[in-house]
């Protein structure tokens, strides 16, 4: 399947954090690895993690995009149409 909401990216968009999943270091939890919204710059951690806050954040704010924040990974998600894309 192929993402049809590459329109919704925002080139200009910055993490809203440097430090981890902002979820997970307001609530004092931990996370295993960490996405970035490309709408927002939300920075939320992954369905592996406790918590699952990228996908919490799809499903309050809608924002359909979210590219690993983890060095050297390159891959986009798309949840909406459940696509992998890569970046690089």
């Amino acid at each position: 399947m192929t993402c049809t909401h590459l329109d919704t990216i925002d080139p200009e968009v910055e993490p809203d954090t440097l430090d981890g999943c902002s979820d997970c270091l307001r609530d004092g939890t931990s996370w295993v690895h960490l996405r970035q919204c490309l709408r927002c710059g939300h920075v939320g951690c992954c369905d592996s993690s406790p918590q699952k806050h990228a996908t919490a954040h799809f499903g309050t704010s809608g924002h359909p995009l979210v590219r690993s924040f983890e060095p050297g990974e390159t891959w986009v998600w798309c949840f909406v149409d459940q696509a992998a894309m890569d970046a690089g």
